[in-house]
């Protein structure tokens, strides 16, 4: 039995984190909470807002939201970086994870994010 979804169905995933996330971080761990994500885990935080994404648009599989490169971000605590989340300080949310390219950061020194996507796959 074949499964299908309206592009804006997908597209309304997409534009709540695009809407509502105001936090990027780069954590050592995977966060599971807000407070993991900008307290426990992290490594590097920036304060972000929707014009920090393109999308969402057409994918090769489905609907993706992409995230520009966030540069020079201060590194707070050192550690190995393993995950990038986003997050809602306005309502204390966490709402996306994904892991990264791991690598040791140096507190004091700087991060840069580069631009990625968030894929949504057609359902199948």
């Amino acid at each position: 039995m074949a499964k299908s979804a309206h592009n804006d169905v997908l597209d309304a995933l997409l534009n709540y984190v695009k809407n509502n996330a105001t936090r990027v971080a780069v954590c050592s761990t995977e966060p599971t909470t807000y407070t993991e994500l900008i307290t426990t885990y992290k490594l590097a935080i920036k304060t972000i807002s929707g014009t920090d994404f393109t999308g969402p648009e057409d994918d090769t599989s489905g609907r993706k939201l992409t995230s520009v490169q966030h540069s020079a971000i201060t590194v707070d605590t050192g550690g190995s970086a393993q995950h990038v989340g986003y997050g809602d300080s306005a309502n204390s949310k966490l709402l996306y994870v994904t892991t990264c390219t791991a690598q040791t950061l140096t507190g004091g020194n700087t991060v840069t994010i580069p631009a990625w996507k968030i894929n949504v796959q057609d359902p199948t």
